[in-house]
Order: structure tokens, then C-alpha cells, then sequence
């Protein structure tokens, strides 16, 4: 899959795809609606199937201060759409400049000049332009002045909720890993370089790999059932993670720490994929270390559950 930085100095085999126009954090179940819609717009127009988004993602640039929020990793996303039949995707730069462009100067300048589209597809709530004032209706206008086909899909529900990265951050804050799943129609997974801590877990016998969570959603902090993918490796091996800011041994410094279930290896400086199952229990102080380790010895045994009816019978 090809990957265009910007909307200038684009080849003429990056040109002439249909598009599907938005954010795509996450690419969950109402993100699918409207590739799927543009793959159906692609087919019937004889042209590609590309994806356009913002880079970074304009909540970022107004507020650079705000709650992390990120749901997943650029290489999780590319990955995921190139499985849902995405050639190319264009990263659009969302800079001041971006910020102050009107609609029509974005459907001109950015779609029309820059890319080349033949189609648009956004969802039906898609604004655009700046503040943005530009509507569905006027993509549809400004694209037909230009020759662009549009079509727009319907906001998608799963029969309670609109499904949303609102949402579905919500699911996560609240540690409701079954609901964010049923959103993202997979589930919720970060990517992450382990870095090396004060290596305490390995004193009482429960190594593990801690992962600076930089700038993805954040969970409720407590213990969860997880299942990791290192890299290099396509396997899934279980695991239980933790959260916080482990108020039994530090209290100020908050991190995610796994551990792998089973497994005995140096992981420093590896790459892991951690796709979160269950919320296990909350964030607690314990009175030392060995009732902690007494309770994260429960908290095995609680994942293993979990993970064997995620995994199915034998």
C-alpha cells in the first residue's frame, strides 16, 4: 500500500482514486460503512480505492493539551485498512494553514488540484473546511462543479449506540473492553517499544514488560486479560497487564506493565502489540509486596480464565 505525505507533488499513479474522507482512528465498524461504501463507488467508477485523513488528527492540533486519545498506531491502521482493500492512503498535513481553509479551497486545492480524486466518500455527519462550515451538501455541490462523484454513508449504529471514536474512547476510559470491541468490530489493541523499569516484578517472580503508552486512549487504570504479539511473531500469547500507577511500590509514575503468562525471554527494546480482553479488577494498594505478589498470582488465574474462553475449546 502506497502512503502520500501531503496533498502536493503527488505522481500520476497516485492520482484518480475514489477516496474515503476522514479521520479513521481506530478504522471501527462505522469507519468500515463508509470504506465499504467507497470501495462500491471505486468498482462502479473503474478507479482505486485510497483513503484521505489528517495528520496530525485535528483534535491534536487545537488542542495539543487535551487527554491522549489515540486509538491506534499508524502501522495497526495502515495494516488494517490495506486488509479492507485500501491501495494508497494520502496524510494530509492539518497545519494553520489547513485549519484556515475555506471548503471550497479545500475540495479545489487539496481533492480536486492536489489529489485528483474522481470520488469522495465521507460519512454523512462529515464537516470540513474552516470552522467547519462545510457540509455534506456542499462536497456534493463543489464536487459536481469538478466533476468528483460523491456519496455519503449513514451514521451507523450497533442497534443502542451511534458508533463513534467518542464512544468508543469511552468503552476504554471505563475499562469496557467487550464494548469497545463491538465498536471496532475487533478489539482494542496499542503498540508499543518496551522500555526497561526498576525491574521489581522480577524480585517476586513476576517479570514484566513495561510500554510508555505515549499518546493512545488511556484505560481505567487496574488489571486486564491480554494477549500479546511480539514482533517478528505472529502467535498470540496470553498475558495480564496493569495500568496505573502501582501505588503499592511508586504511586507518581504512571505506565503499563505486561506480563506474559508462560514465557521467559528478554524482551528489552522489543516491540509488542497489546490487544486488551477483560478489565479484571481495579487499581489497589496492597500492605508490601508479598500480598502483592499473592494477588497478581489471583490475577493469573483470572486471565487464564478469560483467555480460554476467548480462545474456544480445543
Amino acid at each position: 500500500m502506497e502512503i502520500y505525505q501531503g496533498h502536493t507533488d503527488i505522481p500520476d499513479t497516485g492520482r484518480g482514486f475514489v477516496i474515503a474522507l476522514g479521520n479513521f482512528d481506530g478504522v471501527h465498524q462505522g469507519h468500515r460503512v463508509v470504506i465499504a461504501l467507497a470501495k462500491k463507488l471505486a468498482d462502479d467508477t473503474g478507479a482505486p480505492l485510497a483513503v484521505a485523513l489528517f495528520k496530525p488528527h485535528p483534535r491534536s492540533f487545537f488542542a495539543p493539551e487535551a487527554r491522549a486519545f489515540r486509538l491506534m498506531s499508524e502501522r495497526h491502521r495502515n495494516e488494517t485498512l490495506s486488509r479492507l482493500g485500501v491501495s494508497c492512503v494520502y496524510e494530509l498535513a492539518f497545519d494553520a494553514a489547513m485549519a484556515k481553509m475555506s471548503a471550497e479551497g479545500f475540495v479545489d486545492n487539496v481533492l480536486h488540484k492536489g489529489l485528483g480524486v474522481r470520488g469522495i466518500v465521507t460519512g454523512a455527519d462529515f464537516r470540513f473546511g474552516a470552522d467547519r462550515a462545510g457540509a455534506v451538501s456542499d462536497l456534493e455541490t463543489l464536487g459536481q462543479a469538478r466533476n468528483i462523484k460523491t456519496a455519503f454513508a449513514p451514521l451507523h449504529d450497533n442497534g443502542v449506540d451511534k458508533v463513534s471514536s467518542t464512544r468508543i474512547r469511552k468503552a476504554i476510559h471505563d475499562g469496557d473492553m467487550k464494548a469497545a470491541k463491538e465498536l471496532l468490530g475487533q478489539s482494542w489493541s496499542l503498540d508499543g517499544i518496551v522500555i526497561r523499569g526498576d525491574q521489581r516484578g522480577r524480585t517476586i517472580g513476576f517479570p514484566t514488560a513495561n510500554i510508555d503508552m505515549r499518546d493512545f486512549a488511556r484505560p481505567a487504570y487496574g488489571v486486564y486479560a491480554v494477549e500479546v504479539v511480539l514482533d517478528g511473531e505472529s502467535e498470540k500469547r496470553p498475558g495480564v497487564a496493569n495500568i496505573g500507577k502501582r501505588p503499592t511500590v511508586d504511586g507518581d509514575t504512571e505506565l503499563l506493565e505486561i506480563h506474559l503468562l508462560d514465557f521467559a525471554g528478554d524482551l528489552y527494546g522489543r516491540e509488542l502489540s497489546v490487544e486488551f480482553h477483560e478489565y479484571l479488577r481495579a487499581e489497589q494498594r496492597f500492605d508490601g509486596l508479598e500480598a502483592l505478589k499473592e494477588q497478581i498470582q489471583k490475577d493469573a488465574f483470572s486471565a487464564r480464565h478469560v483467555l480460554s474462553a476467548v480462545a474456544g475449546p480445543a
